[in-house]
């Protein structure tokens, strides 16, 4: 079937024809060597409709400032599909974020927030995190600001759990109110040049992008949202650095023999530093939570083969058992619930300061990924912009990569709304230095923290862990630091 191509305008946003999406290529940046039709000029192409693509571009329709650019969207999957997403209300996709407070004025600043499913929102408003070696803890939880939004009551909020698809298809809603978008979906990036001088244009400086169906989009500003193996960024021939953690990141809805200790009103996350990695345990609404767990390939492979009961078995040994004990238990292929039972008689462990009891998992929801930390050298070339994970990525364990990303957005809206007001080129490289340097020493910092606390906490024994349990029990007892700490985590000053 035949990609979709069309232009959002008021009030329908009408069926996106489907067909299987592909993984976009990579690509190189190359001149065009033969003589084409003249392509369809954009002062704003987008490449990806994930939630930093569709929040930048809610973002610049949502400006009085930017509303008159020209703006495309080329996404690979079907959006008919991501717009019309539903799922019963006892029913969670396993790719979950965190937003914080930040994230979600952003949000409701460009008009997008009203349209999310709200009963499908989950703040908390305390987390426990401790060390499964030590059992040293530090607990994070402060008094409501007021800033909270309106679906919600004032309370005590450090962030707020959503499904990706209960926000990507709130942004799909708000544009949609907004018009004036050009969307082509369902259909891959097959090429992307520079453009051509003519009698009559001069696009040798302006990316062309070819798509699978045959359009040519040439971008005054080609921006990559496009995630970790960004084609635009490989075209741009932008490096990214970084490593492999050997390690995978373990998903999954699972369902409490409660709301937790706290009820409805006062949700709890929870998260374990073990020597293969963290696992938490984030609050979705009534007894449901997202699992996210840090640990070895091997590891993951075997909790993705094992029955529902040694599955649930696993994941309450990890909140509960040594790390001794839970090595052991990821030795058998079978039989973990009967282990589990067994050890803990002979563990002690405070049922108030751990989860409850996971009495549940939602079929088709346990999956893994590999967990790699990424940098590109800069966000910005000429008439290119990186944002999200195309130009960064980095361990689930602080929960702030789709943050980053709103963060990202926030700032190169703002640098394009200047250029535009102030009648500076919006692609010229130099229009968008603000970006670049607004953005890359605050991500880097934050990398870098995340990065030395994975590292930091995968060692076992020695002096290393008593100095890391002293510093949790010494930040836990400065109000202030910790206070000073949680604002920077909610994207705070």
């Amino acid at each position: 079937m035949k990609a979709s191509s069309l232009t959002i305008g008021r009030p329908v946003l009408k069926h996106f024809a489907c067909q299987s999406c592909a993984r976009l290529l990579r690509i190189h940046r190359r001149y065009a060597t033969t003589a084409s039709e003249t392509p369809e000029i954009f002062d704003v192409v987008c490449v990806g409709g994930g939630p930093a693509g569709l929040s930048l571009l809610t973002a610049l329709r949502a400006s009085r400032a930017t509303s008159s650019l020209k703006i495309a969207l080329i996404e690979s999957q079907d959006l008919f599909q991501t717009r019309t997403w539903k799922l019963p209300p006892d029913q969670y996709s396993n790719r979950v974020s965190s937003l914080t407070p930040s994230s979600i004025a952003f949000l409701e600043d460009i008009g997008a927030w009203r349209h999310i499913q709200s009963s499908r929102v989950q703040p908390y408003h305390e987390m426990q995190v401790w060390d499964g070696v030590s059992g040293s803890r530090i607990s994070f939880d402060w008094p409501g600001t007021g800033s909270e939004p309106p679906q919600f009551p004032q309370q005590k909020t450090i962030a707020y759990m959503t499904e990706n698809l209960n926000l990507t298809s709130a942004l799909l809603a708000r544009l949609e109110e907004l018009g004036g978008l050009t969307i082509h979906d369902n259909t891959r990036v097959e090429n992307i040049n520079l453009g051509q001088e003519t009698e009559t244009l001069n696009l040798s400086s302006w990316p062309v992008v070819e798509l699978a169906d045959g359009r040519r989009l040439a971008a005054r500003l080609l921006v990559g949202a496009d995630g970790a193996n960004s084609p635009v960024r490989a075209f741009a021939g932008i490096e990214s650095r970084g490593w492999d953690y050997e390690r995978h990141g373990l998903v999954a809805t699972v369902q409490l023999e409660g709301e937790g200790w706290g009820g409805a009103d006062e949700k709890v996350a929870y998260q374990r530093f073990l020597p293969t990695g963290p696992v938490a345990l984030l609050p979705l609404p009534g007894n449901f939570s997202t699992l996210v767990w840090s640990t070895l390939p091997s590891h993951a492979s075997l909790l993705k083969s094992l029955s529902t009961a040694d599955f649930i078995a696993m994941v309450n040994a990890a909140f509960r058992l040594s790390p001794v004990d839970l090595a052991y238990m990821h030795t058998q292929s079978q039989g973990q619930a009967e282990e589990l039972s067994w050890r803990e008689q002979h563990t002690k462990f405070d049922v108030q300061r751990i989860p409850q009891r996971i009495v549940g998992a939602q079929e088709g929801t346990v999956a893994s990924f590999p967990l790699r930390m990424r940098h590109a050298d800069t966000y910005i070339g000429e008439r290119i912009a990186l944002v999200g994970d195309a130009a960064h990525t980095v361990h689930p364990l602080a929960g702030q990569g789709l943050n980053q990303g709103q963060g990202d957005i926030q700032s190169l809206a703002k640098t394009i709304e200047y250029a535009i007001t102030h009648g500076q080129d919006i692609g010229a490289q130099l229009s968008l230095e603000p970006y670049a340097s607004d953005r890359y020493a605050t991500n880097n910092l934050l990398m870098g923290v995340v990065d030395k606390l994975h590292k930091l906490y995968g060692v076992q024994s020695g002096p290393v862990v008593a100095l890391r349990s002293w510093g949790l029990q010494a930040v836990d007892a400065m109000g202030g630091l910790k206070g000073f700490l949680m604002r920077q985590a909610a994207g705070g000053g």
